[in-house]
């Protein structure tokens, strides 16, 4: 399996997760990298799948299908001092914010950044990091407000310390499983598909 190195960790963890529990076990080998390298290696027949928070494109040279596994908003975490700070009046409260954010590769900076226009919101940007479990890192250690989809956010905020500031439905973080065929039999991705559909985003975020 390939995974693009822009993909929350953690919504990467619940997505595979269902091929590791199949009645008749698989090695589950997982590779993170630029979506270039992983697109070639998939048109090599070198991986089955390809997890990307973006839709392959025209311009990539290779004709493989996308496939949505599911769609769900975004919420803004911070450490318990400035989620307090910041919570009230959402999203007016990010306007001079410190924000952490994902660099200009992933399809959510490009949403969150267009969303910020629209609301007339000027954050201050501190950091930005292509890998989200640094930038959660950062998060918890106080040093500014971030963005997790929302269908983790609970999990984030029970787990890692922090505290919601506001989410918001008008930005939305989607998901796909690339393949090389259009419909794929390799039971570990028909597994990751439904479990997605039924299950994951399905679920209601606290």
């Amino acid at each position: 399996m390939g995974l693009v190195d822009v993909t929350p960790k953690a919504v990467a963890r619940r997505l595979l997760e269902p091929a590791m529990r199949l009645s008749r076990p698989v090695r589950l080998t997982c590779r993170e990298d630029k979506a270039d390298r992983l697109l070639a290696d998939l048109a090599a027949r070198r991986l089955n799948m390809v997890l990307s928070d973006s839709p392959i494109g025209s311009a990539v040279g290779f004709a493989g299908f996308n496939h949505l596994l599911g769609e769900c908003g975004v919420g803004f975490l911070a450490a318990p001092e400035l989620a307090k700070k910041h919570r009230k009046d959402f999203p007016k409260s990010l306007d001079g914010a410190p924000m952490l954010l994902p660099t200009g590769h992933s399809a959510v900076r490009r949403s969150l950044d267009l969303w910020f226009d629209s609301q007339r919101i000027h954050p201050i940007v501190v950091g930005e990091f292509d890998d989200s479990a640094l930038m959660s890192a950062f998060g918890q250690a106080g040093e500014g407000i971030f963005p997790v989809p929302s269908v983790i956010a609970g999990t984030a905020h029970r787990d890692g310390g922090v505290e919601a500031v506001g989410r918001t439905d008008q930005v939305k973080e989607r998901f796909y499983a690339i393949s090389a065929e259009e419909n794929p039999t390799h039971p570990a991705i028909i597994a990751i598909r439904e479990a997605a559909r039924r299950k994951i985003f399905r679920e209601k975020v606290e």
